[in-house]
């Protein structure tokens, strides 16, 4: 197995034990509303965000007290995870991080980035809610806006436990504001597209193919790619490519186009964060 897709694996959501939720929803190939049944509990499967924060104090009040008040203003449906959230450091944080980091984009962290991991004093959890397909896009702009208002609130670090996907601040930042301009200018594709950025992981290794993982966080499908199609960098551009045309054209004419298919034999369990319960469009080798 691909050392980073192990590392991801075993990134700290999955060590501590939380589960996706289970609700009806969309298939994705038939528009119909049906449950996704699952090999291991016979239930269907919905996503939801999970948000790491690392503070750089040993008191966890004002990143905990910030991340109520957004839960009151706007982020309905949030909570803190009070289990797991801990007013000292995790020493297994920089080796998270350093698996999570996104290599796609340019100057996506920094050594400071990193240096503020390494340096921190607390830990807090986010749990988002369980999402329809249809509120996936809405709840990850609200996701974004939490993210802005704890780094507001001193948070030296962020990290996307559901996809393992981490940013440095300015790259946040960015992204928050993108975010910002979409939902004024009330575009839900580019909202789409900027909540698969800054919370999907791509590419990974599976046998023949990269892999995005995550893009169910704003209601998609993931995308496998041919290795033998070209370099990382073309090959997360076609990823990208493929998951707008989904959001916009539509699946079964993106299906049709690119002569591809839709499978949902993930290699991710049900139980895990990573699962996507709209499955997989796999592009022709």
């Amino acid at each position: 197995m691909n050392l980073l897709r192990r590392a991801l694996l075993a990134s700290i959501g999955a060590m501590i034990g939380w589960k996706p939720s289970s609700a009806k929803e969309i298939s994705p190939a038939s528009g119909e509303k049906t449950a996704i049944q699952t090999e291991a509990d016979g239930s269907s499967v919905t996503p939801r965000h999970v948000l790491c924060f690392l503070g750089k104090g040993r008191d966890l009040g004002p990143l905990s007290d910030e991340a109520s008040q957004a839960i009151r203003d706007f982020a309905t449906g949030f909570s803190i995870d009070e289990d797991y959230s801990q007013a000292e450091p995790d020493d297994r944080m920089s080796q998270s991080f350093a698996v999570c980091w996104d290599r796609v984009e340019a100057d996506a962290w920094s050594p400071a980035d990193e240096e503020a991991v390494a340096d921190h004093q607390s830990v807090l959890y986010v749990l988002g809610p369980s999402m329809a397909q249809a509120e996936t896009v809405k709840v990850s702009m609200l996701a974004l806006r939490f993210v802005e208002r704890l780094i507001d609130a001193g948070a030296v670090a962020v990290k996307g436990e559901s996809a393992g996907i981490a940013h440095g601040l300015d790259r946040w930042r960015e992204l928050i504001r993108q975010g910002g301009e979409a939902v004024k200018a009330a575009d839900p594709l580019a909202q789409q597209r900027i909540g698969r950025l800054a919370f999907a992981k791509r590419p990974l290794s599976v046998p023949g193919y990269l892999e995005s993982v995550g893009f169910h966080l704003v209601g998609l499908p993931e995308v496998y790619v041919p290795e033998t199609v070209g370099s990382e960098r073309q090959i997360v551009a076609i990823m990208d490519a493929v998951a707008d045309e989904i959001a916009g054209p539509g699946l079964d004419l993106t299906l049709k186009e690119r002569h591809a298919s839709l499978s949902f034999d993930s290699t991710y369990e049900p139980d895990e964060f990573k699962f996507n319960p709209y499955g997989i469009v796999r592009l022709p080798r």
